[in-house]
């Protein structure tokens, strides 16, 4: 599918996807390191009550670069930018671990945008924002040891599907991952297939990591106008039910909800019972439809 490109505060190309479906709108928004495809699935769930529509963050999938700023506040006007652009009209959002910030943060910055927000495991730290590290930060150390070419695109998906953290995510998920969240190396065709790379580069990914603690979404929580569902999954090594309890404690409207047998990436490993918990609990919420929403900017 080929993208349409909005322009994010900065300049920023931002690349967004028609995932389809009837109802108001959604916006859909990933997690670190992957990309608007790998929510498709959790879209197909979603098409008989939201029309909806995601986008690849800055450094990600098909999405341009900002070099040397990797603030999280960027990725909020990212969010900003599609809304307005697209035309969405006061749509609802689900977003995944750093998706869900991206979304906290943008409903902050301009109070009444969405008509309600359903976050899995929004990456916000309690707390004012610490400075950036990668030094004592895994997921940034991580990152950088990140594999970020293959010699076909099957070998990525069959690599990927043999260990651990993506041996857990649904087939249809991984494939979309790779379908669309790597490029073909041009001149090297090889016997299964031409040589794939990451569009993620790994210091990009390992640079937002250590960004993460670094935004302000926890101290601007009492600014969002609308109703937030908090999802998280009941095997999670990251943001379990006492992370979410403190976001909530100061959400004007919040729920909290722990998913049986899912772990952190619980909306790649189980789409579809992801997509019926967002659904109800999005269209079941008092929406923030009396609170007019602020004016778009580019």
């Amino acid at each position: 599918m080929e993208p349409v490109v909005c322009t994010s505060a900065d300049g920023t190309p931002i690349a967004t996807y028609d995932f389809g479906g009837h109802g108001p709108d959604l916006l859909l928004v990933h997690a670190t390191g992957f990309c608007a495809a790998v929510l498709e699935p959790m879209a197909a769930a979603l098409a008989s009550s939201f029309r909806c529509t995601a986008l690849d963050l800055r450094f990600h999938g098909r999405s341009g670069r900002s070099p040397d700023d990797y603030r999280w506040e960027r990725f909020g006007e990212d969010v900003l930018a599609v809304v307005g652009q697209l035309d969405l009209d006061h749509p609802y959002g689900f977003g995944h671990s750093c998706g869900g910030a991206s979304l906290l943060l943008a409903e902050e910055a301009r109070p009444g945008t969405f008509a309600g927000l359903c976050c899995f495991e929004p990456v916000v730290f309690p707390g004012p924002p610490r400075p950036p590290t990668t030094t004592g930060n895994p997921l940034a150390e991580g990152a950088l040891r990140r594999r970020e070419t293959f010699p076909s695109a099957q070998h990525a998906i069959d690599n990927f599907a043999s260990k651990p953290p993506f041996s857990t995510i649904d087939r249809s998920v991984l494939e979309a991952y790779v379908r669309c969240g790597f490029d073909v190396v041009p001149g090297d065709e090889g016997g299964d297939g031409a040589m794939v790379r990451l569009r993620c580069r790994r210091e990009d990914e390992s640079a937002v990591y250590a960004h993460g603690p670094s935004h302000p979404a926890f101290l601007g929580l009492d600014r969002v106008a609308c109703a937030v569902s908090l999802l998280c999954g009941a095997t999670t090594d990251a943001f379990g039910p006492d992370a979410l309890a403190a976001d909530a404690a100061h959400l004007a409207h919040a729920s909290v909800d722990v998913l049986a047998d899912l772990g952190h990436f619980g909306p790649l490993e189980a789409p579809a019972t992801v997509a019926t918990v967002a659904a109800d609990r999005l269209l079941a919420a008092p929406t923030s439809a009396d609170s007019a929403p602020a004016a778009p900017t580019s």
